[in-house]
């Protein structure tokens, strides 16, 4: 009898998926904060925060599914199919999003690569993951993993790129004292 699809990979699904969750929360501290500080942006939360909220879930959602018993190639071929065709639409969009940005932020390099390059390379090995897994079952699990793993860093960077951003903006904002006179 064969061993199952994913058998050894329990624990790497258990903490990747609970790491997207325990991320997902700590995100939305962060949204909130920045509302509360009265900086939020519809557009740059759509553009730069949303997205992290999207990867977590895919994580998390890849995660749980693949932790149910009894995955072969057809699950996953499907699901990361699915969800590798689905997030490339999701980072063309955000592409849009970002090229579009108008008013008191400008885009640079480093936001091109975090929100666009890296999402995009991971969402697209995951749709070559659904085809490759027919021809080698085993080693596209290793596929499946390492775009998870991306999309934590991902989420990681920008949450903490929002927040460090946010943070520096307020300081730069506040009003100065009147220097005394000589």
């Amino acid at each position: 009898m064969e061993a199952p699809l994913l058998a050894g990979w329990d624990n790497f699904f258990v903490i990747v998926g609970s790491a997207a969750a325990g991320l997902t929360g700590l995100t939305f501290i962060v949204i909130t904060l920045i509302a509360q500080g009265g900086r939020a942006s519809p557009v740059g939360l759509q553009v730069f925060i949303t997205p992290s909220i999207v990867h977590f879930s895919a994580v998390l959602g890849l995660s749980a599914f693949f932790s149910m018993p009894g995955q072969g190639p057809l699950t996953l071929s499907v699901s990361c199919g699915l969800v590798g065709a689905g997030g490339l639409s999701y980072v063309g969009k955000i592409a849009v999003g970002v090229s579009r940005m108008k008013g008191t932020y400008v885009p640079v390099r480093e936001d091109w690569i975090w929100n666009v390059i890296l999402p995009l390379l991971a969402y697209g090995a995951l749709l070559a993951v659904a085809g490759l897994v027919w021809r080698w079952p085993r080693a596209s699990v290793y596929g499946i993993a390492v775009p998870l793993v991306l999309f934590l860093l991902i989420g990681i960077h920008n949450a903490w790129d929002i927040a460090a951003w946010n943070s520096i903006r307020r300081e730069a904002d506040k009003p100065t004292a009147p220097s005394p006179p000589p």
